[in-house]
């Protein structure tokens, strides 16, 4: 007898977290339950699946849950190895660089976007300042993951174009609402044109918010949370 797959999705339409899960199940072609949680009245059901951080995403496949974006990723590309595209190569060693890449593009470009966004002169002008050295390290460092033909069809993507996707395809919201260019064309065109191919797919379009949506937010998260100029 077949084991029936019941896979739902917690997780909030603004999330980039969220989004990377979400982007996974749509590649790989899982029917699954979207749950859309309100962070700032918690569910009982999202406290407890992920009692530990009370946050999304929250995958929960025939009611055992698992968190963590990128630990949900590989979970997905784990049981579900037939369906759609492989997020992980199968060599050990190139498989390891993808997850350190992966990593570097979490810590080193997605976590410090925040005081981009929410701070003012001389702090903002050092986070922006990180954030384009960064960069400066991924159109460099990555040289051998750019892809090498161009992306027209989500069968194409894997783990790092997931994330790469999730960490710079609401740059131009960002960019937008501060008044400064993060990628820029001339500055980091492997990048550039990694990302404007990502964010052209019909599955990325589809649970994407819409520019203006993802404008508005960014100027939800500056005015309230603003930091104190320095």
């Amino acid at each position: 007898m077949e084991v029936e797959n019941i896979v739902k999705l917690h997780g909030t339409k603004n999330s980039a977290f969220s989004f990377r899960v979400e982007l996974a199940l749509k590649i790989k072609g899982i029917p699954y339950e979207y749950v859309d949680e309100d962070l700032r009245n918690k569910s009982e059901t999202l406290l407890k699946y992920n009692p530990v951080h009370k946050k999304v995403p929250i995958l929960v496949h025939n009611g055992k849950p698992i968190v963590e974006s990128l630990v949900i990723l590989e979970y997905i590309d784990e049981v579900w190895k037939e369906n759609g595209p492989q997020l992980l190569p199968q060599d050990p060693c190139t498989r390891a660089k993808v997850r350190f890449w992966a990593n570097f593009l979490h810590q080193q470009l997605f976590a410090p976007m925040l005081p981009v966004i929410t701070t003012e002169g001389e702090a903002q002008a050092k986070a922006i300042k990180e954030e384009i050295d960064a960069l400066k390290v991924v159109e460099e460092g990555m040289l051998e993951f750019f892809p090498t033909t161009p992306i027209t069809s989500e069968d194409q993507l894997g783990l790092l174009d997931i994330v790469i996707c999730s960490v710079l395809g609401y740059s131009k919201a960002i960019e937008e609402v501060i008044g400064v260019k993060l990628v820029d064309p001339e500055r980091n065109p492997l990048v550039f044109s990694w990302v404007e191919a990502l964010i052209e797919l019909p599955a990325v379009k589809e649970i994407r918010p819409s520019h203006e949506k993802s404008v508005a937010f960014i100027h939800f998260i500056r005015d309230n949370l603003k930091a104190p100029k320095a």
